[in-house]
């Protein structure tokens, strides 16, 4: 294969989207190694990631057979295949995420584990540098036969992304060296003339141009382009179909733009962005709201029990908005990430990180619980991968300074674009409290730019440096603090967090003369273990009474709850007939306190009744 004469990144410089190299791109990641992530808020969840939740989704793989498959090919094991004929990107996903974890931290038994099921990935790969567990035997000659359907080539990307985060992890080329030869494998097979279809699942795309970043072969990258003018992303004017599928399409033009510049490109990136953000997202950051296929509905239908809103695509519209961010630089892609993390993602995995939700209702009257396994095993690897690869989209760099997106208790030990040595150390409560303590440490006093994500969620912000207030806070932008920062410097950046209630575009019916709770980054619910007695589907707020809030350590793994008065039909009311002549029933209601608790922490005590809008008067 021809290398093009683009700068490659030392593998343990690079980050989680590598995009240090982009032409078209305006800050650079920061690797995941460089972050350690301190005592706070997501501290924890990665520690239960890597002692629980890999362990346990690896013996999960292995008694359904997922890894058996691959040594059946390699004749270390007689057996029958199993699965559908996608599990192969279930195991790419479990080793990515675990690669990810030896990015942070040494572990013994995570690098031991990682390293037996990759010898096992690639002891069964042909000679051709074909690998798929599925098309073997009788349908090996059945390569590529339907790919709308079928994904093969959604399997080939995922193993092309978890070679690269296993290489940069170790600096080991084992996994890579078996991806490059089926990413050199498919060059020869698609293309103009040849096979010109696309897989019905898009992943292919964003790993071809990482792979591309990777090993600076420029094939892999015209071959993303080629798959991206099959689909005729360009011209594309909505988000229309499968939730997860569209949002990985979008990711991989962004990628595909970061490198080409190509504007066609990026203008159908921005137009799908806006038709998401302004019409089609939850306030959760979940996307698709459509059981029917997984799919995103019409504008404004958002509908809230039966909401879709698959992990897979909560993480989807993360990939998606960190690529944005990257190439533009601007606020309000952080905001989406965040808005999402704490509330459509972290709402699919449970609390001592072994069970998971598929979908990720908005409203719950009926008995719905997470499960440590599904058939269809998508979303527990890809939760395990997120929260993995987490630190990695905490700070980037420009060639003006150093850009803060995100907060928690972290100390980031990196450099400036030209070389220079700066940490950084948080200090917070974050997203409990909105005080943050920045202390900035350069190896000697340096000029450079400190840029502070302003939440838009946030009126009022202010920033100290030393005790001398800054000037110019605005909300959903970035706060440039440029001056010669000495070791030794402290910035406290103070974030008002009142308790602010949200609603809807009147468009969304579903959500008419109803009210959402958001503290800070954190949209809550009202769950029915916090309110006995409550009958929570005609629970109803009491929208002028005084909101408190009121950390509780002890519940749910700490949590600030919310306190709110609200009315409830008292109990014996003669609702009537379902159909009736308006304003014939009139329900005598009772006061009673109800508290709210973090929507992504329900369902963790057990069945329960859930909602997060409620009805206001």
């Amino acid at each position: 294969m021809v290398r093009s004469k683009a700068s490659l990144v030392n593998w343990r410089d690079a980050g989680v989207v590598s995009t240090s190299g982009s032409p078209y791109c305006k800050l650079r990641p920061v690797p995941i190694r460089a972050v350690q992530m301190l005592p706070g808020f997501w501290k924890p969840r990665m520690d239960a990631n890597r002692q629980q939740s890999i362990p346990a989704l690896l013996q999960l793989l292995e008694e359904h057979g997922v890894v058996d498959n691959f040594r059946r090919l390699s004749g270390r094991k007689e057996v029958e295949r199993r699965g559908p004929y996608f599990t192969d990107s279930d195991l790419y996903k479990w080793i990515e995420a675990a690669a990810f974890v030896l990015q942070s931290e040494d572990d013994p038994k995570i690098a031991r584990m990682l390293d037996e099921v990759i010898d096992d990935v690639v002891a069964a790969q042909c000679e051709d540098g074909y690998l798929n567990t599925f098309f073997t035997g009788e349908l090996a000659d059945q390569r590529f036969r339907n790919l709308p359907g079928e994904h093969e080539l959604y399997c080939a990307g995922h193993l092309f992304q978890a070679a690269i985060a296993h290489h940069r992890a170790t600096g080991s080329r084992k996994l890579l060296d078996a991806a490059t030869r089926f990413a050199d494998y498919l060059t020869t097979i698609f293309g103009p003339g040849k096979i010109e279809t696309p897989d019905g699942h898009p992943e292919i795309e964003m790993a071809l141009v990482e792979l591309y970043r990777t090993t600076g072969t420029r094939g892999y990258l015209d071959l993303a382009g080629f798959f991206l003018s099959l689909q005729k992303f360009a011209d594309k004017q909505a988000m229309e179909g499968h939730a997860v599928r569209a949002a990985y399409l979008a990711s991989g033009g962004a990628d595909y733009y970061a490198e080409s510049g190509h504007r066609t490109i990026i203008d159908a990136v921005e137009r799908l962005w806006a038709d998401t953000a302004e019409g089609k997202m939850y306030i959760t950051g979940g996307l698709g709201s459509r059981y029917d296929r997984e799919a995103f509905g019409w504008p404004y239908e958002l509908p809230n029990e039966r909401a879709y809103a698959e992990t897979c695509a909560g993480i989807a519209n993360i990939f998606w908005n960190w690529r944005m961010l990257a190439i533009e630089g601007e606020s309000r892609f952080a905001d989406v990430m965040e808005r999402t993390l704490y509330n459509g993602f972290l709402s699919g995995v449970s609390l001592d990180g072994t069970h998971y939700f598929y979908m990720n209702p908005l409203a719950c009257f009926c008995e719905l619980r997470r499960q440590p396994w599904y058939d269809t095993t998508c979303c527990p690897p890809n939760v395990e991968r997120m929260i993995a690869s987490l630190p990695g989209c905490f700070y980037s760099t420009s060639d003006e300074g150093i850009w803060a997106h995100l907060y928690d208790n972290s100390r980031l030990n990196w450099h400036l674009e030209d070389g220079r040595k700066v940490s950084l150390e948080q200090k917070t409560s974050y997203p409990w409290d909105g005080s943050v303590e920045i202390a900035v440490s350069p190896e000697a006093p340096t000029e450079f730019a400190l840029f502070l994500r302003i939440p838009g969620w946030c009126e009022n912000a202010s920033v100290s440096i030393g005790g001398e207030a800054q000037r110019g806070v605005p909300p959903g932008e970035y706060l440039k603090l440029e001056r010669t920062w000495k070791p030794g410097d402290v910035v406290h950046l103070e974030l008002p967090m009142p308790v602010s209630l949200q609603e809807s575009d009147p468009r969304v019916r579903e959500n008419t003369a109803s009210i959402a709770i958001q503290r800070g980054p954190v949209i809550y619910c009202v769950e029915s273990p916090d309110n006995p007695g409550v009958p929570i589907r005609d629970v109803e707020l009491l929208i002028g009474d005084e909101f408190c809030a009121e950390f509780k350590p002890g519940l749910l793994g700490g949590v600030t709850v919310v306190r709110a008065k609200g009315l409830h039909p008292a109990p014996g009311q003669n609702r009537g007939l379902l159909y009736r002549e308006f304003g014939s029933v009139k329900l005598e209601m009772e006061q009673t306190a109800l508290t709210a608790i973090p929507y992504y922490a329900w369902a963790n005590r057990g069945p329960s009744e859930m909602t997060v809008w409620i009805p206001g008067r």
